[in-house]
């Protein structure tokens, strides 16, 4: 019996190797031409600690690493257990364990739990072996994945070639042996019975291996972004750490700022400057970032700032991914501030709305707010090559020779978008400060011109409400049944609702990219057919769902379906939800049957 589909699991201390595991397996899957994504997960100690991933391998395109595990590792029950809803195990999950941590008289420690079958084996005792050190254990662990499911066993080995070729001879035979020593194990102690992983088609052409946050350093450096600064806070720094190697080749720079004000007023002077400009951020680092975007809205300065979204409030859980923070993207601004906030929704798609944000950022002369969580920036995704010739690349609109002659830097224009002119333009100089100002910026107390720019800055983003492009519409366009679901969560939303049409079930899924300013029209024409749903999100609030009442007037049956972040949905979750209101709406529209007369 093949499998197509593959979900493992594996969690260990800090120095077991766990995330090299995790790397090894899906870059071989990315090389034997598996669709596949890896989630890492981390205890709440930043340094140090506990560590997991979760790796989903299958033939087809996959979304989620949500659900159930095939496959669970535990190097030792102490960290494993820690995970909890992270790593859950079920009827059908393989438990292998390292038999140097005993089970207690009731057995494999996984309360309301009765896996298929539990496997221990002394992972470490071969790893000591054969190298003298508990380190290999992750290579044996890899022979152990090669040789029952038949994962790309040349693929794994080719890693740990390219690993760890330069530590040596001796280092890379003895760790070679090792994987070699896990595989022979697994033949000797064969599954019963087996589940080899389906050998993938072909690939086409080569696919891409990357995680979110490098994938929106490299969106930028290819929208045009040549100045970025910021300050390190998990779970974004990859962003930092990806220009910091990146960007200088295409003439950009890069500052690490003193702390997280100093960062975003560095992007304000460059974009004044004439510069596209990035700064990438959590959720406390925005609380810290406000007033600065205030000024950059005043000012009318493009910049993007990238939100990786992490549990909080406050320092709250650094290494755990959460979406409570749209409230503060749409709503953390002193004034009458409407600025747009995006959300990406996969690795690839952080690509494409990173482009986006800069596009919007020029057009509209606004800062724009890109929302990622912990879960997109960190993990990877086997994606398709971006078609970079598919983007359209938009610079500011720069004051031309007429509009310098007598220069308005803040005209209100019938679009409510003024030219704009760099330091050193030939009668382009003006004042761009964060007191209010009148057309050529000079200060102002006058409650009329107030009134005036509150008007221009918010009008001029209302076309952006139009952006029909900016929403996926997934499903039957007339169904009852209706999800809203945005970020990392979309896709397990997009898993859940293939699932439930599979079992005949009518839905349909919105998924929005654009979600400040509501575009209120898609809503509207969403919900025209619905009569029963749910806007699905990880924040306890359940903050897109009071957003949208805000602008929309949603079908009575329509509710919030939120929970804090760490507690991750699944598909099989939000499917089995849409059944039930499928049945729901059937009974509802079922009329009573006429009591008998005589």
């Amino acid at each position: 019996m093949t499998t197509n589909d593959l979900l493992i699991g594996m969690a260990g201390a800090g120095g077991d190797g766990v995330m090299s595991a995790g790397d090894a397996l899906i870059t071989a899957a990315a090389l034997g031409g598996y669709h596949g994504v890896m989630a890492k997960s981390f205890g709440p100690q930043i340094r140090g600690g506990e560590s997991s991933f979760r790796l989903r391998v299958a033939i087809a395109e996959v979304f989620t690493v949500g659900g159930t595990l095939d496959v669970a590792i535990a190097l030792n029950w102490d960290d494993f257990l820690r995970f909890g809803a992270e790593l859950p195990v079920g009827a059908e999950t393989i438990v292998i364990y390292d038999s140097q941590y005993p089970v207690g008289p009731e057995g494999v420690p996984l309360p309301g739990a009765r896996p298929e079958s539990t496997i221990a084996v002394p992972i470490a005792q071969i790893a000591r072996d054969i190298t003298g050190t508990d380190k290999a254990k992750n290579n044996v662990v890899l022979g152990l994945m090669a040789g029952w499911f038949g994962f790309v066993p040349d693929g794994l080995l080719a890693g740990i070639r390219k690993k760890l070729g330069k530590k040596g001879a001796d280092v890379l035979e003895k760790n070679e042996r090792a994987f070699a020593a896990g595989r022979e194990y697994a033949a000797a102690n064969p599954l019963a019975p087996a589940r080899p992983l389906e050998k993938a088609p072909a690939p086409s052409a080569p696919k891409l291996l990357t995680d979110g946050n490098e994938m929106c350093g490299a969106a930028a450096i290819f929208a045009g972004c040549t100045f970025f600064s910021g300050y390190p806070i998990t779970p974004s720094s990859e962003i930092m750490h990806y220009l910091g190697r990146e960007i200088w080749k295409y003439g950009g720079t890069i500052l690490q700022a003193e702390d997280e004000i100093a960062g975003i007023g560095a992007v304000v002077g460059a974009s004044f400057a004439g510069k596209k400009a990035l700064t990438a951020t959590s959720g406390p680092g925005m609380s810290l970032k406000t007033e600065m975007l205030g000024l950059a809205t005043i000012a009318e300065l493009p910049l993007v700032c990238v939100n990786v979204q992490r549990g909080g409030p406050s320092t709250g859980i650094p290494t755990k991914s959460e979406q409570s923070d749209l409230f503060q993207a749409v709503f953390s601004a002193h004034g009458d501030v409407v600025r747009p906030v995006l959300a990406a929704t996969t690795v690839a798609d952080i690509f494409a709305m990173t482009v986006e944000a800069f596009n919007i950022a020029e057009e509209y002369q606004t800062p724009v707010i890109l929302l990622s969580d912990g879960d997109l920036g960190q993990r990877k995704e086997i994606v398709d090559p971006i078609d970079t010739a598919s983007f359209r690349i938009i610079e500011r609109r720069r004051a031309n020779a007429r509009e310098l002659e007598r220069y308005q830097r803040f005209a209100i224009t019938e679009s409510g978008i003024s030219p704009i002119a760099d330091p050193g333009t030939r009668g382009g100089n003006y004042l761009a400060s964060g007191i209010e100002h009148n057309e050529q910026g000079a200060p102002t107390a006058s409650g009329a011109t107030h009134a005036r720019m509150n008007e221009k800055r918010i009008r001029k983003l209302n076309p952006l409400k139009m952006r029909r492009d900016l929403f996926d519409v997934y499903g039957d366009p007339s169904a009852a049944i209706g999800m809203v679901a945005w970020g990392s969560v979309a896709g397990i939303a997009r898993e859940a609702l293939r699932d439930a049409q599979k079992k005949g079930i009518r839905a349909k899924l919105l998924v929005p990219r654009l979600l400040y300013p509501v575009a209120q029209q898609v809503f509207e024409d969403f919900f025209a057919s619905v009569r029963a749903g749910f806007v699905v999100e990880q924040s306890h609030l359940g903050q897109l769902y009071r957003l949208i009442r805000m602008y929309v007037d949603v079908p009575r049956g329509v509710e919030s379906f939120a929970r804090s972040g760490s507690n991750p949905f699944t598909p099989a979750e939000l499917s089995e939800r849409l059944r039930d209101l499928a049945v729901a709406v059937q009974r509802a529209g079922r009329p009573e049957l006429e009591p008998a007369t005589d």
